[in-house]
């Protein structure tokens, strides 16, 4: 299969460090011309699902903007600029829950919306967290540090606890992982 070909770009609306939104030309590759695509740019980001020595897993109870409700949610946040995304996943973890991992294992980078862009997602494992201190989290929502064991873990996600689409796929991920 061949790919799109991208023929222009052009910004429509420019929110940084947020949100920009553009307007692609594509050709396909039967030849079919779509002058108006739109494409959605937000900044990558990590999740991190952690796990502490005692194989409980460090997890936030909070509200967001967009979900109803409380939610149960993972170590995430967005790369700085040229950052590396291991790196930023362990920067999230120690900076939003306290903790510090000494095994990290990539559970892969995925597109967010294969059709309009929307950012890119690096998911992680980390393993034999353990708390080394206050985390210092500039979250905007409130939010609670909750432990959870890994049977607690499978039936809040069997449940629909986990409300944004990115957190469930990366705690079942990390669940198939340990299953190993």
């Amino acid at each position: 299969m061949s790919a799109w070909k991208l023929l222009n770009r052009e910004i429509v609306l420019h929110q940084p460090p947020f949100l920009t939104v553009e307007r692609h030309h594509v050709e396909l590759p039967d030849g079919r011309d779509i002058p108006n695509w739109q494409w959605i740019v937000t900044p990558e980001y990590v999740n991190v699902a952690a796990i502490t020595v005692d194989q409980r897993f460090v997890l936030f109870r909070q509200e967001k903007y967009a979900v109803e409700g409380l939610s149960l949610a993972p170590v995430g946040g967005y790369l700085e600029p040229g950052e590396d995304p291991l790196l930023a996943a362990q920067r999230e973890l120690r900076e939003e829950s306290g903790y510090v991992a000494s095994e990290w294992e990539c559970l892969g980078r995925y597109a967010v919306d294969g059709n309009r862009g929307a950012g890119v997602a690096h998911l992680f494992l980390a393993r034999q967290a353990t708390f080394v201190g206050k985390g210092e989290s500039d979250d905007l929502e409130a939010q609670e540090l909750v432990l959870l064991s890994i049977d607690d873990v499978q039936q809040a996600l069997a449940a629909g606890e986990f409300k944004v689409l990115a957190w469930a796929t990366v705690i079942a991920l990390a669940l198939l992982r340990l299953q190993r």
